[in-house]
């Protein structure tokens, strides 16, 4: 019994350990591939010049937490990762394809006089590819699987209703991201032009969040059993509530033009949302079949790990941080490589 509670709590660790992970790249990343969705809206090449810039000095850094999280399901959760990426494996290729064409556009675009416009709409389809890629990870991950002789099945088509609606979803919730990041990074014109577009996005991500909030009990009726519990709906109506009076407080400031909250605002929203998700799927790494404690490596594994995670962890934050803190305040003019 005292070998299966310290197995329960070290896996349960290693689950927020890489949800905080997940949640710090679906932030972080959010706001700059939310840039590039954002790029045909502002055709004129200042301005898109102005808009990387806002994201130059930090958007690799971002994706560290990304390549933390994976690697942390990896060696904490062997049995979850061999099972998730086969069933995942065109979604999860895709993004990784955006994410490294992404990157190159870093490299070249600023340097790029004839081919602009070739790196612009790179920039805009691998940003677009790698948030509705997430997107349908995400949809697919709610929906579930079943298993069949050790092999991860889809119960549904990749590209369901749900799926696609999660990721248009989290297509304008990047945006949105992005538009209050840029509206507290810069001045001007491209400051009024954020406030209008930040605007529509908080419009349809409002709806969005009502719509597949509405939807998700539909899709499981054990999430649907979670939600709607007697002994628990009090408890848990305070995370819609939350998220209601985030979004009205979100329009509130918008309209008041106060630009240094509202990027904090939309991650009060998106913690909201992730917290959601959390509550619909725990303890099961994939849903309705597997539990954190299932897919577990041996305790003498996690506990290995965590030693490492609890060094590397404060450092990553520390850095993150600390490259936030230098490259504060705003951008006045374009900048590069040089």
């Amino acid at each position: 019994m005292e070998l299966f509670s310290k197995m329960e709590l070290l896996s349960t660790a290693w689950y927020f350990i890489i949800g905080f992970c997940i949640f710090m790249y679906v932030l972080l990343d959010g706001f700059d591939l939310g840039v590039g969705i954002l790029f045909p809206l502002f055709p004129k090449a200042h301005d898109r010049n102005v808009m990387m810039s806002t994201i130059l000095p930090v958007w690799d850094g971002n994706q560290t937490w990304l390549v933390l999280g994976g690697a942390s399901l990896y060696g904490a959760f062997p049995l979850a990762f061999s099972l998730i990426l086969p069933a995942l494996y065109l979604p999860i290729f895709l993004m990784i394809l955006a994410l490294l064409f992404r990157g190159i556009t870093f490299e070249f675009r600023l340097k790029a006089k004839r081919a602009l416009r070739f790196w612009d709409n790179l920039f805009f389809l691998s940003s677009t590819i790698a948030t509705f890629s997430q997107g349908l990870v995400l949809g697919t991950f709610v929906k579930g699987y079943y298993i069949t002789a050790g092999h991860s099945t889809l119960t549904y088509q990749l590209f369901s209703p749900f799926n696609v609606a999660c990721g248009f979803s989290l297509l304008f919730g990047y945006a949105l991201l992005a538009s209050t990041w840029v509206i507290a990074k810069t001045t001007g014109e491209l400051q009024k032009q954020m406030y209008h577009v930040a605007f529509i996005c908080l419009c349809v991500v409002s709806f969005a969040l009502f719509a597949i909030s509405i939807w998700t009990p539909f899709v499981d009726p054990v999430i649907a059993r979670i939600w709607f519990n007697p002994h628990y709906i009090y408890y848990l109506a305070f995370l819609p509530f939350t998220t209601g009076c985030l979004i009205l407080f979100c329009f509130y400031c918008l309209y008041k033009r106060r630009e240094y909250i509202l990027f904090w605002l939309c991650f009060g929203i998106f913690f909201c949302g992730y917290t959601g998700f959390g509550i619909s799927t725990f303890p099961y790494l994939i849903p309705r079949v597997i539990t954190v404690t299932d897919a577990a490596a041996p305790d003498s594994s996690l506990l290995f790990m965590l030693v490492g995670a609890l060094i590397l962890l404060p450092i990553l934050l520390g850095y993150t941080f600390y490259s936030y803190y230098i490259f504060r305040g705003k951008i006045v003019d374009v900048i590069g490589y040089d």
